[in-house]
């Protein structure tokens, strides 16, 4: 289990941003650990991309995935959080189980098309759902780990520490996952289905292995959003944050496993600053944003890494 160039790298770059913590302002830590858990389902974004699949839903796993770690602190009085943060990740995974047998079955459009209709049935229920705070959500409970209980300030370095953890951790798992031959056969099925098939494998079965597994690291990120901002709401599985997601992966790029988490800050970076400077034409900001990267970075941000290390290389 030795750990190759790039996981080191990915080690000091968490150990880095966790000493940091320690000595930056309290809105740059919100900041971060908002960034940061985003990037984890910007992650099972990716994960489905690079099999050829493209979601417009994948808020759905991010809204159970909060909502879970709420309604355990706030009905069930569990306030452990790694238990928290498990009944999430379990819940989308029962879900995506079932969702997964039918949406397996698509491709292209269509695929994307019913993963924003289940989204969006779920944001419906939500609204229509008084005992959950329709449209305004409900706050998260206080958290406690192993009998410890935070105040003040450190319950929200205490999440941003297990944030950095957690992304470090999917990292390490998914950069050797992409490496593995299930992460090839992924991107094989996304070349050319057929002639996966004709190796013998279902690449219907291998799809929905990955779409189990990306809406588990998208609930994770969801339930870490929901410790950090304290509330969750409906707006969690509405078609614009899924769209958000979609807009941090073409930002950072699908070629290696730290864009997603690169995208996510830029993007929660220009975001807070555009609305800073200009609070009214904010999304116009963004949207140039993106349009920049799409002409002149096609590949998304990693693609100035990847030219510099070919450069370097020649």
């Amino acid at each position: 289990m030795r750990l190759d160039k790039t996981e080191w790298i990915l080690l000091a770059v968490a150990v880095a941003l966790m000493l940091g913590g320690f000595v930056a302002p309290q809105w740059l830590v919100f900041l971060l650990t908002i960034a940061l858990a985003k990037g984890l389902v910007v992650q099972g974004v990716v994960m489905q991309m690079r099999a050829g699949l493209v979601t417009f839903g994948q808020g759905l796993f991010y809204c159970i995935g909060g909502y879970a770690v709420g309604m355990g602190g706030q009905f069930l009085q569990i306030s452990e959080l790694p238990v928290l943060l498990l009944l999430g990740v379990s819940c989308s995974v029962l879900v995506a189980m079932v969702l997964g047998l039918l949406l397996t079955r698509y491709r292209d459009i269509f695929f994307a098309m019913l993963t924003l209709a289940f989204s969006m049935i779920l944001f419906g229920v939500l609204v229509k759902s008084h005992g959950l705070g329709s449209t305004d959500g409900f706050n998260v409970t206080s958290w406690s780990l192993f009998g410890w209980v935070p105040e003040g300030s450190q319950s929200s370095q205490g999440v941003f520490l297990l944030t950095c953890v957690s992304a470090l951790v999917l990292a390490i798992l998914l950069h050797r996952y992409m490496r593995s031959g299930a992460g090839a056969v992924c991107e094989a099925i996304r070349e050319n289905e057929v002639r996966v098939e004709y190796l013998g494998l279902s690449p219907r079965w291998i799809l929905y292995m990955n779409y189990v597994a990306a809406a588990a690291v998208s609930a994770l990120g969801g339930g870490l959003t929901a410790l950090a901002a304290g509330h969750v709401d409906p707006e969690m599985a509405y078609w614009t944050t899924s769209g958000e997601f979609i807009f941090i992966a073409l930002l950072g790029g699908t070629a290696h496993v730290a864009a997603p988490f690169i995208g996510a800050v830029l993007f929660a970076v220009v975001r807070t600053y555009a609305i800073e400077l200009v609070p009214h034409f904010w999304q116009m900001i963004l949207g140039f944003t993106l349009l920049a990267i799409i002409v002149f970075l096609p590949k998304g941000l990693w693609s100035l890494f990847a030219r510099r290390k070919g450069g370097s290389a020649a």
